[in-house]
């Protein structure tokens, strides 16, 4: 197996000079030098060809001792150094100080066909930042993040990536929902890949000690490497570089709302600075369509982190990007600038998703009350998001008439939409058809487009649970069958029908399915 190694951030950046691998508070460095944990049993579960190909390894070198030796953490590939990455952040809105990775350790980069990816272990162990864990992960929230990531890939949402999914053969002692039950479970480690693992947290944590040096020198290199386009640093590059953050950063959120993902831990420390979804946890797609919902029972009184306050916190966590970036610039007034324009580009840019999904070519006045007023509806009775609006694309322009049996097997009371609740809805459809006959583009053309932007199959979390169930009895195949499934989560794919379906009534208050916490 052979890697075009290509390390830049622990051969640009300051190191710790303390090698221990002890858990400390770590000054005037971007990363820690850490070995993984060497696994008891390593054994692969699941690989990505895709990702494989990405970082230039042979599919005839997935079987090979090698691959798994290196993607478990067992041995280091020749000539690399692996390191855990210092940063802070704010948690649930309050500031936690440093963090750093506590359960990731970055093995190396590679360049391959003129692109650079990071490599990432997740839960091979302690480092220095690891705080009160053990650095270690289990086979539920390893089996989720390997999924999801790959999954949200191909809904065409920015994301980190994941190449393998292995049992470490070592037993891990977790409290999955934090109540004093703890249990020892498989343990587990995913390799995980990205451009890079930069979170906002890595500026904040120099910015919060006024080491304005390694500020400078993190945000000079994220330049060079990511944002090369800027040109050489200088104030105005800076900028023009937290601009470029911010559209990424709505652009992701964007995405997250058009396909109904709710991150569910959207703290600064798990903000990527590409603008791309990382850190999956207690993650979930909406089942009923509702502004409120969070996976994450940790966030279940407060709901800080809701679906329908994404964007909102998305704009607060770039405030707290500014006030990191602003030691460089001195000016405030550019920040806020930008800070104001996100809020404007998110209600445009949401306006023309909405439009996508409905099928709407061009942009007309009136068109953000039809998406209000499709909301109230979808609000009215318990609605499946992914369902309704798939369906919804089988509408046929003048047909009003028992229009709403075509996205009948979107709502789990169907026999609740009457009276009032179904002449709002009548009322919904004859302006939507109204709206229609002013497109150019035939009902066929329209549902093309419609189903390109609007997916059939997404991971839900009881469909990943069934997939954890049973890989804890030694089962893959419904790892695989997912995995394959997501690859084409837009097209009509028969084999995989019975996955397009509402959540069953078992789901709702399984652990896993409805209840998740960061430790899932």
């Amino acid at each position: 197996m052979k890697l075009k190694i290509a390390d830049s951030f622990n051969k640009e950046l300051s190191s710790d000079a303390n090698l221990d691998n002890t858990r400390r508070k770590v000054f005037g460095a971007m990363y820690s030098y850490v070995k993984p944990k060497r696994p008891l049993s390593p054994k692969l579960i699941h690989v990505s060809p895709e990702m494989c190909e990405n970082i230039g390894i042979h599919k005839d070198e997935v079987d090979s001792q090698a691959f798994l030796n290196v993607f478990s953490g067992s041995e280091l590939y020749k000539e690399t150094q692996p390191y855990a990455m210092a940063y802070a952040g704010h948690q649930f809105g309050n500031w936690a100080g440093q963090l750093g990775d506590g359960r990731a350790i970055n093995l190396f980069e590679v360049q391959h066909n003129k692109k650079r990816w990071a490599i990432q272990l997740k839960g091979a162990g302690e480092t220095p930042y690891s705080r009160q864990g053990d650095g270690l992960a289990v086979l539920r929230s390893s089996v989720r993040e390997y999924l999801c990531s790959e999954a949200m890939h191909h809904l065409g949402v920015p994301t980190t990536r994941a190449l393998s999914l292995m049992l470490s053969g070592d037993e891990v002692l977790r409290d999955m929902l934090y109540n004093g039950n703890t249990a020892y479970e498989k343990g587990a480690i995913v390799c995980r890949v990205a451009p890079s693992f930069i979170r906002f947290g890595n500026f904040e944590l120099f910015a919060s000690r006024n080491d304005i040096e390694n500020l400078k020198k993190l945000t000079d290199y994220t330049i060079k490497h990511f944002y090369p386009e800027l040109g050489a640093p200088s104030k105005e590059v800076y900028i023009q570089f937290f601009k470029a953050v911010a559209d990424k950063t709505l652009d992701m959120i964007i995405h997250w709302q058009r396909v109904g993902f709710v991150h569910g831990v959207m703290n600064t420390d798990n903000m990527s600075i590409l603008g791309q979804t990382i850190d999956y946890g207690p993650y979930g797609w909406l089942e009923g369509f509702d502004f409120g919902w969070t996976p994450n029972t940790t966030d279940r009184e407060h709901k800080r982190y809701r679906y329908g306050n994404q964007p909102n916190i998305g704009l607060w966590n770039l405030l707290q990007l500014a006030n990191a970036l602003y030691a460089l610039v001195d000016e405030a007034e550019p920040f806020e600038t930008i800070l104001n324009q996100y809020q404007k580009d998110f209600e445009e840019a949401f306006l023309n998703m909405m439009r996508s999904k409905l099928g709407l070519d061009f942009k007309k006045e009136g068109d953000q009350k039809l998406v209000e007023d499709l909301e109230d509806c979808l609000l009215l009775s318990e609605t499946d998001m992914t369902i309704f609006y798939r369906l919804l694309s089988n509408f046929e322009k003048g047909k009003v008439e028992n229009s709403l049996e075509i996205v009948k097997q979107a709502f789990y009371n169907p026999e609740e939409i009457q009276g009032k609740k179904e002449e709002k809805w009548n009322d919904w459809i004859i302006d939507y058809d109204k709206r229609l006959k002013l497109e150019e583009a035939t009902d066929q053309q329209r549902q093309i487009k419609m189903n390109a932007v609007n997916p059939k199959y997404v991971l839900r979390n009881y469909m990943a649970q069934l997939a954890i169930d049973d890989a804890n009895e030694g089962e893959y195949g419904l790892i695989d069958d997912l995995f394959q499934m997501l690859k084409n989560p837009y097209s009509n794919q028969p084999k995989y029908e019975k996955w397009f379906a509402k959540q069953p009534e078992w789901a709702r208050h399984k652990a896993g399915c409805s209840m998740l916490s960061c430790s899932s």
